[in-house]
């Protein structure tokens, strides 16, 4: 599995601990010094199969894993940060096996001072509709906690 935006390794470290040494997860992120902080911190404790990626998952190959390859994709509190969320999910379908899962959580509405301005929000419906238009279909809607959503959702057996 993938995790896009892994940050300091909030999702990536447990996932790695949970499909143990029979599965891999990648952690994939822009910025250097959180990479190398994810590092340290699988060393420390004695994750193995965790292998961190600098990628930029806003461009076609970016996040540097060959197509049709993983089970899932994790794309966490990433695409309300970006105005390139068509690329970020075009760059998950181009790397999931065509019966693998997406799953998204991002942030449900803005709060003012708390999460990101109303702009950068991209709300579920909008998010179904590109999902739809690259091919997926979403499986299951889901509360990701305060103030945020999910959604999990497959590659259709659609032509693309």
């Amino acid at each position: 599995m993938a995790d896009f935006g892994a940050g300091i390794g909030a999702y990536s470290l447990p996932l790695a601990k949970r499909v143990g040494m029979s599965g891999k997860v990648y952690a994939i992120e822009v910025q250097k010094d959180l990479l190398a902080r994810l590092s340290q911190e699988a060393v420390r404790l004695k994750i193995s199969n965790l292998e961190v990626i600098w990628g930029d998952v806003e461009k076609a190959g970016g996040s540097k894993i060959p197509e049709r390859s993983l089970d899932l994709v994790l794309i966490s509190n990433v695409l309300f940060q970006s105005s390139a969320k068509y690329s970020i999910l075009k760059e998950a379908k181009r790397i999931l096996k065509p019966d693998g899962r997406l799953v998204i959580i991002d942030w449900e509405d803005s709060y003012g001072n708390l999460g990101p301005t109303a702009e950068a929000i991209i709300k579920p419906a909008e998010l179904e509709k590109i999902l739809g238009e690259l091919g997926f279909k979403v499986l299951k809607k889901f509360s990701a906690g305060d103030h945020h959503y999910g959604l999990v959702s497959s590659l259709s057996l659609m032509p693309n």
